[in-house]
């Protein structure tokens, strides 16, 4: 009986991520017909007003009235607003993230959705033009991934390391959506190791998270 339950269980979490996985790539192909610059802004505004029901916006705010005590209580509801729309905002930008890099950022930087600041740029054209590969560490914020879509628009030989979705539909979407876009990715599986070593020995530039 206890084997029959196992393998119950086993088959309702493989159909319940085959689901799962169906409705978050629909989901995200839906979003990727949306203007990129409208679904973050109707994503920002639907969760600066869905944020403060859930459980996790009293832990926020006890979190930020223990850090910052001196401020009032208006101003950690402000801040607490903000985290809900940069929230809305990754989520939507996450689905797009291969259209937000403008190819004239760096040349006309006030028509860009990212915003350059002349060192960046700078330190870009060293790593593109010293001819020698680099290990690059970036901070876990929000669509971290940015910048390797930076590297692969002007032909920076790159890889990413990733870890991949629980989800096997979730990861094929990624894999398929972000390999032209991104360069080389690579997953944080056993093989991990060697397939930065050979891409760091062919000139390449590998990123990664700092908490990887």
């Amino acid at each position: 009986m206890s084997n029959l339950r196992r393998r119950l269980r086993r088959g309702v979490k493989h159909a319940g991520n085959a689901l799962a996985g169906f409705l978050a790539v629909g989901v995200l192909k839906l979003m990727r017909l949306a203007n990129p610059d409208r679904s973050a802004d109707f994503a920002g505004w639907m969760m600066r007003k869905l944020g403060p029901l859930l459980k996790e916006n009293r832990i926020g705010r006890d979190n930020l009235t223990a850090a910052f005590p001196e401020k009032s209580a208006a101003e950690i509801e402000t801040i607490l607003s903000g985290v809900w729309d940069n929230v809305g905002r990754m989520g939507a930008e996450f689905a797009q993230l291969d259209r937000l890099w403008n190819e004239d950022a760096y040349q006309h930087p006030e028509d860009s959705r990212v915003q350059l600041g002349p060192e960046s740029i700078e330190r870009f054209l060293q790593l593109q033009n010293d001819g020698k590969p680099a290990l690059i560490f970036a901070a876990h914020l929000a669509n971290w991934e940015l910048p390797a879509v930076c590297a692969a628009t002007y032909k920076l030989d790159s890889a990413v390391l990733y870890r991949k979705p629980n989800i096997a539909a979730v990861d094929a979407w990624l894999e398929e959506t972000r390999a032209a876009s991104m360069g080389e990715i690579i997953s944080t599986d056993l093989s991990a190791p060697m397939k930065i070593s050979q891409a760091l020995e062919r000139g390449a530039h590998v990123v990664m998270l700092v908490d990887q």
